[in-house]
């Protein structure tokens, strides 16, 4: 196996499936129009995917940007080679406003104490470029049409403008984009909320237009792609989908005679250690389960900080040679107990599938998710970055 030096003296790993992951951009690509461009969001250690190799497989395929969280994601895919448009959806420290403007960093701006922040710094004179002219800041502009969370609200919109307009304001930065972010558009069910932020925020384009700026215009994640095409505008800010998964359960159901989405990442460990354990013997920290028979136990080498929810305690699987492993007792800061006595043959250094495929048996972001009653998005974010991501 091509992996199989890498994974050499690991005790768990995590694989990412580089043709999955090309369907997958292919899909999205097959949803916009030609001219519309993709922003690939690698927020957040790419969904727990790996920042830099997720940003550089986006790369080769094409993408035409990379959206990140935070300054420091920005810089770390443009020193490991990130070329294309880099865009930090999340808050800038007025401090970091020079590196944005020397790595060619595009940042978000959302409030009016960053347009002062911009006003009063000097950026431009500390820019390592400065000698080749002055460097401006590009920015993006977040607007509030609804969710309430990063953004100028409705009755700002001419205050920013003008603001914009001020000669001390406007000679450091580049308008670049004008951008939303919709609330409700995972589920199709319920499009009234998505409609309504879409009017807004095409109040603020046109606005934005009459006042002689030309900003990209982008407004849909990854539900919004799907399900809204006439809200797909200048780009559009897809994340999820890229790595194989749904942004809801509705918009699966809605979506599945359309497309098909393949999960890109399996996350393995090993068997490190198999024993006997008598029926009636009480299992874990607080003794939670009784053996109800005897049982052949294998005990894995992750737990809860590896990022398996300990809310699996009892009721979580694994897969081992193909077969379903039941979870026994509570799940531990570093280990699990596994259930073994239906599968033949199981022995200290099997592989142990916790998210993914194992022959005809699957143990889904989604299945792990429904159990613990959390979202996918947040049982994917939660493996632990230092766990290493194979890319294979």
């Amino acid at each position: 196996m091509k992996n199989s030096s890498e994974k050499s003296g690991l005790r768990t790993w995590m694989e990412i499936d580089t043709k999955a992951t090309a369907h997958n951009y292919e899909v999205v690509r097959g949803l916009i129009p030609a001219d519309c461009k993709l922003m690939s969001v690698a927020k957040s250690n790419a969904y727990g995917h790996s920042l830099v190799d997720f940003s550089l497989e986006m790369q080769k395929l094409g993408t035409d940007w990379i959206g990140v969280d935070s300054i420091v994601e920005a810089i770390a895919v443009r020193k490991a080679g990130v070329t294309v448009p880099v865009f930090v959806l999340g808050y800038t420290l007025p401090e970091m406003l020079a590196t944005a403007v020397e790595m060619d960093i595009s940042i978000t701006v959302s409030t009016f104490e960053t347009l002062e922040a911009i006003t009063e710094s000097n950026f431009a004179q500390n820019s390592q470029d400065s000698k080749q002219g002055q460097q401006k800041l590009k920015v993006h502009i977040k607007v509030d049409t609804g969710m309430h969370r990063q953004g100028f609200q409705e009755g700002e919109m001419l205050r920013v403008i003008k603001t914009l307009q001020k000669p001390a304001l406007a000679e450091k930065i580049e308008v670049e984009g004008l951008f939303t972010h919709f609330a409700t558009a995972k589920n199709p069910a319920f499009p009234t909320h998505t409609l309504a932020q879409i009017v807004i925020f095409e109040k603020w384009v046109n606005a934005f237009v009459q006042a002689g700026f030309k900003p990209i215009r982008h407004a849909c994640a990854s539900g919004g792609t799907f399900l809204f095409p006439q809200a797909h505008f200048d780009m559009v800010r897809v994340g999820i989908a890229l790595y194989g998964l749904y942004p809801s359960h509705e918009t699966q159901l809605f979506m599945k005679e359309k497309i098909t989405l393949k999960p890109v990442l399996t996350w393995k460990t090993i068997l490190g250690e198999v024993k006997k354990v008598p029926k009636g013997e009480k299992v874990g920290y607080d003794l939670t389960e009784t053996l109800r028979r005897d049982t052949v136990m294998g005990i894995c080498p992750i737990g809860y900080w590896h990022g398996f929810p300990r809310n699996l305690s009892s009721i979580g699987y694994v897969v081992v040679r193909g077969k379903k492993a039941r979870v026994v007792g509570r799940v531990s800061m570093d280990m699990i107990n596994v259930d073994l006595t239906e599968i033949d043959g199981a022995k200290v250094g099997d592989e142990v599938t916790l998210i993914g495929q194992d022959g005809e048996e699957v143990v889904s972001v989604e299945d792990i998710a429904s159990a613990v009653a959390n979202s996918t998005y947040e049982v994917i974010t939660r493996l632990n970055p230092l766990i290493k991501r194979i890319y294979v």
